[in-house]
């Protein structure tokens, strides 16, 4: 359904095809930003093919007179919990269409918690921490910085050398349902307490993952200690593409298994790995305000901060 506003623009729903044109308005604004584009083609294939988002109901592309799109603004929930994320991307040339977007997808989460049972909804959004521009837009609007993810990168030499397992470990890959379903049991537990995370049924985890155009469950590993799953860190081709780097989208570790050098181990093992793939570094993303002291970790093993995203908040 398409709907023309006084001035000129179009506005209509996503489709699965419009991700290159989505990915084009993306980094160019992103480039404005940081100087560089930072979602890949595959990443926006992957927002439009999200088994959470509902294209017929979540999504937006404003089209001007000439058919060029100028915003795209989308709402997706997280589970079935009340956290919604959201974001709005409008062109350069057509700030006149930013208040009426924050709007739509900010009355659109409010129906998406309450569609899920909830008596109000908390909107997320994650700003480049040199995006001035739209963290004034975010501020006037009632949302405040929440945490702060920073990205973190590590270099690959020719070598990268294999760590010492711990006492009573072996690994496990995620090619088989056992494993995988070991893995998101030990997700769910490691990152209850995070910010931002929320329950997740098996099938909706997997359902999300396997979606992925840089999903590769090669590269889910469980550690069990002493047969008894304790670690997990699911890496993925995310940065493969574009920067020939791996990496890790989840490393958790069971509180019981804390404290004995694991997660550091699981962390060189996956740099291994991505060195033996040909990978030139590895990528994660760390939630500075992390219960675990894992920003230390990171930067312990010779990874160093590249970029820093802050998530803004609301409640509605």
């Amino acid at each position: 359904m398409e709907t023309t506003t006084a001035a000129g623009y179009v506005t209509r729903r996503p489709l699965a095809e419009d991700a290159r044109a989505v990915h084009e308005l993306i980094s160019l604004c992103d480039t404005q930003v940081i100087g560089k584009a930072d979602m890949t083609l595959d990443d926006v294939a992957d927002q439009l093919n999200d088994p959470s988002f509902d294209r017929e109901a979540d999504g937006w592309l404003v089209h001007d007179e000439a058919g060029r799109l100028v915003a795209w603004a989308w709402a997706c929930r997280k589970g079935t919990s009340d956290n919604v994320d959201i974001d709005v991307v409008v062109h350069p040339d057509a700030p006149g269409l930013t208040g009426r977007l924050w709007d739509t997808v900010t009355e659109r989460a409010g129906r998406i918690a309450a569609g899920l049972g909830h008596d109000r909804a908390v909107l997320d959004i994650g700003l480049y921490r040199e995006d001035s521009g739209k963290r004034a837009i975010a501020a006037a609007r009632g949302f405040s910085a929440a945490t702060s993810f920073i990205r973190l990168l590590v270099d690959h030499g020719a070598s990268v050398p294999e760590p010492a397992p711990p006492a009573g470990l072996t690994l496990h890959r995620g090619i088989t349902e056992e494993v995988r379903r070991q893995g998101h049991a030990v997700q769910q537990a490691g990152f209850a307490e995070h910010f931002g995370s929320v329950p997740m049924d098996y099938d909706e985890w997997y359902g999300e993952l396997d979606s992925s155009a840089s999903g590769d469950w090669s590269q889910l590993t469980v550690a069990r200690i002493d047969g008894e799953p304790a670690a997990m860190l699911l890496g993925t081709n995310a940065f493969a593409g574009d920067e020939n780097c791996g990496y890790v989208r989840r490393l958790a570790v069971l509180p019981a298994f804390r404290g004995r050098g694991l997660g550091r181990f699981m962390l060189r093992r996956a740099f291994a790995d991505d060195a033996r793939r040909g990978r030139v570094g590895t990528y994660l993303h760390v939630d500075a305000n992390n219960s675990t002291p894992a920003l230390d970790l990171y930067l312990s093993v010779g990874m160093r901060q590249v970029l820093a995203i802050d998530v803004w908040r609301r409640t509605v």
